[in-house]
């Protein structure tokens, strides 16, 4: 049922219909499936889906597509990030308004070494890294590995 009820609310989220948790709720429900608010919770979590804004709206997206997730990884990459500075140990991306967080939520899935915490904006991503790398050496880190998905 978990499996199931998983799918349809991928489905929900992938058709941009899911701009709440208490919509997400509404719309399972309607389709069969008895859930809670808690219940949802964790079915988004598990989807690792995040609040995005989209023009004037904010609706649910995933992130990672367990299949593809080097894919979605250098999607995400590519399509949300517009620039990268590091200083000392903290890395700056930056994206379109209400984007942070789908990037945040992308370098959160892998492990980057050296990552001690990531902080999402609205429109800002800070990494703090352990200060014995250094920023510089991270922002490398992850640059390679953009590079690696790309092949």
């Amino acid at each position: 049922m978990k499996i199931d009820r998983q799918a349809a609310l991928k489905k929900l989220i992938d058709d941009g219909k899911v701009d709440s948790m208490q919509s997400a709720v509404s719309l399972l429900n309607q389709n069969g499936y008895n859930v809670t608010e808690l219940v949802v919770h964790c079915d988004l979590e598990d989807l690792g889906a995040v609040l995005i804004r989209d023009g004037a709206n904010v609706r649910y997206a995933t992130v990672v597509d367990g299949s593809r997730e080097g894919a979605s990884f250098l999607q995400v990459m590519r399509d949300y990030v517009t620039s990268r500075r590091a200083s000392g140990n903290m890395i700056v991306l930056k994206t379109p308004p209400g984007h942070a967080n789908v990037v945040a939520a992308a370098l959160d899935r892998g492990v980057i070494e050296g990552v001690l915490g990531i902080v999402a904006g609205d429109d800002t991503v800070f990494i703090c890294v352990d200060e014995g790398l250094g920023a510089e050496t991270v922002l490398k880190v992850i640059e390679k590995l953009e590079s690696d998905y790309s092949r």
